[in-house]
């Protein structure tokens, strides 16, 4: 009997997919919830699953193939005429190296190794912490191990001596430079020009995955279709470090989570939101539609590009409820995990661009939402207080907003509440 496996029901939103690469292949023995291929859409990553034990007889779909909502990608036998199911096939013999390089990679990569994967690190002698894993959610494939090998087998093969008497024109095209050649350890080799690797500048044209367009299509209309203004502001961090340090052991051990600043800020937007209801509104044709709820996106730097998941009614949660939250969000968003329904909505967004280093930045809106804040590192700067230089770690904000319904005195208003509630964290509890 033969099964249909089908593209998941997607959001209205989302008119399309893409299929990523198959775990399996024809005739090989699957077993009811094994992962066959991930589905990108433009917000979320989907794992598609074997609905029933069998053999996989036919793959209807390619790799990179577009897909709608049901579309049938694969079949699956099952009952008797499953009986014929052949193992999955092991990869190409590759000579042993005896010392072959190793980079560090991931930690993720080390776990969830298949079947086909172990018996290819035994027979190589390599470990999983020295080959870059590209699959998803971290996952090492036997791709990767192949390539691991390949490019430390041609780097350990000498180069041919050049023949003195031959004349150049008919001597044997160069070998690429050393330069064009990949480093140890990268994920994929560049496919270059046979003119290209011979001048040592190596190209590779790499289709942007459905994720990525759909990020660039959202920023170039949110420029394009908002009148967005920045307006900045800087916070003296020290308060809330103080308070920060004195209870976040007591506060992990009796909530489970740690006290990070995230929360800090998402209450003090959320409290200023709740003064200046409009930074909270979004336009909708003509009208400007103001939103009675606090639902706070969380810019994610994820592995396969931004995402924005949102903490919802972050106004009726605790700050450890919110730490909380954006800690299960960050874990799902690193793993591929996140679902429509955690991408969809939103009133506000905070991006912290401090993590990786920013100073300062204008942060671009996140449409249909009227504004965005921008945290950035903490940096000790010299600031004066009552009259004298004193040494202060000092965090630059930036709201981005729509200048189309909000007003400049709104949104410096706005931040300057933000500052106020940072900087005395006494207002976050009695909410002044």
């Amino acid at each position: 009997m033969l099964i249909d496996v089908k593209v998941p029901v997607l959001a209205e939103s989302v008119a399309e997919a893409s299929l990523m690469n198959w775990r399996r292949k024809p005739g090989d023995a699957v077993k009811r919830g094994d992962a066959l291929i991930d589905i990108e859409t433009d917000k979320v990553t989907l794992e598609v699953a074997a609905p029933s034990d069998g053999v996989l007889r036919e793959i209807v779909k390619a790799d990179g193939a577009s897909v709608q909502s049901e579309e049938v990608i694969a079949k699956i036998e099952t009952g008797a005429g499953a009986g014929a199911a052949k193992p999955a096939a092991r990869p190409a013999q590759v000579p042993e190296q005896q010392s072959l390089p190793v980079t560090p990679a991931p930690a993720a990569g080390e776990a969830r190794l298949s079947p086909a994967v172990r018996a290819l690190l035994e027979e190589h002698k390599l470990e999983p912490a020295g080959i870059t894993p590209t699959g998803p959610g971290g996952r090492l494939t036997k791709e990767d191990v192949l390539n691991h090998v390949r490019r430390h087998k041609t780097a350990a093969q000498p180069k041919p001596a050049a023949k003195a008497a031959e004349p150049v024109r008919s001597a044997p095209p160069a070998e690429p430079a050393e330069g064009s050649r990949p480093e140890p350890g990268t994920t994929r080799e560049p496919a270059a020009a046979p003119a290209a690797a011979a001048s040592g500048r190596a190209e590779e044209r790499v289709p942007m995955t459905r994720l990525r367009r759909r990020a660039a299509e959202r920023l170039l209309a949110a420029q394009r279709e908002n009148a967005i203004l920045t307006t900045f502001n800087e916070v003296n961090m020290q308060p809330v470090m103080d308070l920060r340090n004195r209870y976040k052991k007591e506060f992990e051990e009796a909530h489970g989570v740690r006290l990070g600043f995230m929360s800090f800020f998402t209450k003090a937007a959320v409290g200023a939101l709740k003064k200046f209801p409009i930074v909270n509104a979004s336009v909708d044709g003509e009208d400007i539609v103001y939103h009675g709820y606090f639902d706070i996106g969380i810019a994610v730097s994820a592995p396969r590009g931004l995402v924005v998941p949102i903490v919802r009614d972050a106004d009726l949660l605790s700050f450890a409820g919110i730490e909380a939250k954006i800690r299960e969000l960050g874990e799902k968003s690193r793993d591929g995990k996140l679902t429509i329904e955690e991408l969809t909505g939103g009133t506000f967004t905070i991006t912290n661009g401090g993590v990786f280093g920013s100073l300062v930045s204008t942060p671009i809106l996140n449409p249909p939402q009227s504004a965005i804040l921008g945290m950035h590192k903490i940096q000790e700067r010299p600031v004066a207080e009552n009259g004298q230089v004193i040494i202060r770690p000092m965090m630059y904000l930036a709201l981005s907003y729509d200048h189309r319904i909000i007003d400049g005195r709104e949104a410096v208003q706005f931040l300057v509440t933000i500052k106020d509630q940072i900087e005395d964290p006494a207002r976050l509890v009695l909410q002044v």
